[in-house]
């Protein structure tokens, strides 16, 4: 059923919800307390497969296909609502699957979804765990951290157009260092290490359909730097700043605990990310960036860590883990590390 090949072990079917047709990975005993994986962009829920593998025993693991990615039906993306669409779309296959209460994981762009998630069901939660996971402001379009907006139409916007063009003509070689194969090897992990599953990891990555309405979304001219703003489709202008706020998950009641756990050499997510434009800019990639009072790099980590310190203060518990020496991907690359610090907070 799966268009990408899948570990032993792990079963593959499609979920009829109503709302879409997904596509669901799962393994562990049906009368098991489910933990729902939730991928991150340009992949699928085949990242998950050894990490769902590895639960300890009375744990059921549901990783899904969000729309666009995988096999899930790749109904449209808002730019707008985007992202709240992915979180209502995870909620349809746990009532349609009736997984009662169950733990929730999200990998960057899936953190996020995670956190929208938790704050329109957080009673059904036994715990949260965001693995190095988009801004509770998203990405791209905020300063500070508090979120505040650069400018008012969402800017600076933009993705290299070759990783685009590469990945929609489903690009498997590793000549062009913009290629789906270097992208994942030199920052979805921190080189020199090489997932096992490479093969299978590129060809989750090429499941990402792209377009205005999806991958990575449309774009408007605009004023402000560098010339262009999110628009109202796709991917990118759904996780912006512009149409993307989470942190009011300082404030969900009830508060189940967080675990953040990230990679210390991550070059997606950090105060200083690689494919954050103002960062670009300030690095000199990007022309006529306008200085750091303007538009400085977003501080990712920071803006995080404000959101994770006011939900403490309020009355919840977070712990913040960082894996040494792994990039964007610890479960993949130090899978002993992540595992000890995952498993013993589901057990906690």
């Amino acid at each position: 059923m799966s268009t990408v090949p899948t570990l032993l072990g792990i079963r593959s079917q499609m979920v009829q919800t109503n709302r879409l047709n997904v596509h669901v990975l799962s393994c562990g005993p049906e009368d098991g307390t489910a933990v729902v994986f939730v991928h991150g962009n340009v992949s699928s829920a085949t990242f998950w497969e050894e990490t769902m593998l590895t639960l300890p025993d009375g744990y059921r693991a549901i990783a899904i296909d969000l729309r666009g990615y995988g096999d899930t039906e790749p109904l449209p993306i808002s730019g707008a609502n985007g992202m709240a669409d992915f979180a209502a779309d995870v909620r349809s296959v746990v009532e349609t699957m009736g997984l009662g209460k169950h733990h929730i994981v999200g990998h960057s762009m899936g953190g996020g979804v995670v956190m929208l998630y938790a704050i329109n069901h957080a009673a059904d939660l036994l715990s949260i765990t965001l693995t190095d996971p988009v801004s509770p402001y998203g990405y791209g379009g905020s300063k500070g951290a508090d979120g505040t907006m650069t400018y008012d139409d969402g800017a600076p916007s933009g993705i290299n157009p070759e990783f685009v063009q590469l990945l929609a003509s489903g690009e498997q070689g590793s000549e062009n260092p913009m290629s789906p194969r270097n992208v994942l090897r030199g920052f979805y992990v921190k080189p020199p290490f090489v997932p096992e599953r490479e093969d299978a990891l590129v060809d989750s990555m090429l499941t990402t359909k792209v377009g205005d309405d999806h991958y990575p979304g449309n774009a408007v001219p605009s004023t402000n730097w560098p010339g262009a703003a999110p628009g109202d489709k796709g991917v990118l202008p759904a996780f912006n700043r512009k149409n993307f706020d989470a942190s009011s998950l300082a404030d969900i009641d009830p508060k189940p605990p967080i675990l953040w756990i990230r990679g210390a050499d991550d070059l997606i997510v950090s105060d200083y990310a690689m494919f954050d434009l103002a960062a670009l800019g300030h690095m000199g990639a990007v022309p006529g960036w306008p200085g750091d009072e303007e538009c400085p790099p977003q501080p990712m980590l920071a803006q995080t860590r404000a959101v994770l310190d006011k939900y403490a203060t309020n009355g919840g518990s977070y712990r913040e883990e960082v894996i040494e020496d792994a990039g964007h991907s610890p479960y993949l690359e130090k899978p002993e590390a992540f595992n000890a610090v995952f498993h013993a907070h589901l057990a906690g």
